[in-house]
């Protein structure tokens, strides 16, 4: 059995560590290298590399307004999931029985992030294009979730956790979301940012990193000012057609490059171990800066999702401001 303490009250989970490395060990008796290479790329279906394009996607080339929602849920999703990580402080199953494991991840294990965002994520999709996904949804949720157990990185209590508060996070999208955008949207522009603002002071203020905070801020920020200043429309026609695949295809290049050279621009010039400047006293590793330069990083690239991006994709000729002619094709 697992020793994780003497006090008798902790013995209870001890025991449910020990049957959920059971329940691992059962998994991994059907292991092969080919099997577990496939595994390691599935499970990448329920992480942010996955989901951040496909947000990127959907705002830029199908629809500006479903990018943003999803883009907030999963803002919010991750930044919940990675409080209660360092809230609770659990390890991974790997920590206390070495056999198992089969990748390794540095965060704390209890909830599943991957889990969690599977279910929100999938459960969206779902109920954004077709209910018919369903079933496909659940097998998809329910595979990631496999995969956890089979690579050892989580604990099926993990896993029951990050469902369980994703399944939260989806109740209160469906039952508050349309009230909080019709009041934001009463307010105007100033009640917008003023409210993103908050949320990311509460997110800087409660969670352990800054990535979520900045990319809430920045893309909260410019999606505000695009509704005012540019009339971006990821569906509208441009050139009085819509738009077709190569279009759309530099559309998204465009804007996924201007991504890549902000972050990593700005990363190469603020404090941190990847800085240009890394030797200067106070700029490297261990830099007192380097939140602050990380929180101006993150918000920067959001910022230019949702502002800087449109605003280039209108200049070139790639999309246009205006619907008009898209809802009248549809009529």
């Amino acid at each position: 059995m697992i020793g994780i303490g003497a006090d008798e009250k902790w013995s209870w989970v001890a025991w449910v560590y020990q049957w959920g490395i059971d329940c691992i060990k059962g998994i991994q008796r059907i292991e092969n290298p080919f099997l577990t290479e496939l595994i390691k790329g599935i499970t990448a279906l329920g992480s942010e590399y996955f989901y951040i394009p496909v947000v990127l996607f959907i705002f830029w080339c199908i629809d500006e307004r479903q990018g943003l929602r999803l883009g907030l849920l999963i803002m919010l999703s991750s930044w919940i999931n990675g409080s209660c990580k360092e809230l609770l402080r659990q390890p991974r199953p790997y920590i206390l029985d070495p056999s198992v494991g089969r990748a390794f991840e540095p965060s704390y294990g209890i909830p599943s992030g991957h889990a969690q965002l599977a279910l929100t994520f999938w459960a969206w999709v779902s109920g954004f294009w077709r209910r018919s996904l369903w079933p496909a949804a659940i097998l998809i949720i329910l595979v990631i979730g496999f995969t956890r157990l089979y690579l050892g990185l989580h604990f099926p209590t993990d896993l029951l956790a990050g469902w369980f508060l994703g399944g939260i996070i989806l109740l209160l999208y469906y039952g508050l979301g349309k009230r909080i955008e019709t009041r934001l949207a009463a307010g105007g522009t100033r009640v917008r940012i003023w409210s993103v603002a908050l949320v990311a002071l509460i997110m800087n203020a409660l969670g352990s990193g800054r990535m979520f905070g900045g990319l809430m801020l920045g893309f909260g920020i410019g999606y505000s000012l695009m509704l005012q200043h540019v009339p971006f429309s990821a569906q509208a026609l441009v050139r009085g057609k819509k738009p077709a695949l190569p279009l759309l295809s530099a559309r998204y290049a465009l804007g996924i490059t201007g991504a890549v050279l902000v972050y990593q621009g700005l990363k190469a010039i603020f404090p941190g171990e990847g800085s240009l400047f890394a030797e200067i006293p106070g700029w490297g590793t261990n830099s007192p800066y380097y939140e602050l330069g990380c929180f101006v990083r993150y918000g920067l690239a959001g910022c230019w999702v949702s502002l800087g991006a449109p605003w280039l994709f209108l200049r070139l000729g790639l999309a246009s401001g205006s619907i008009m002619d898209l809802e009248k094709s549809e009529h």
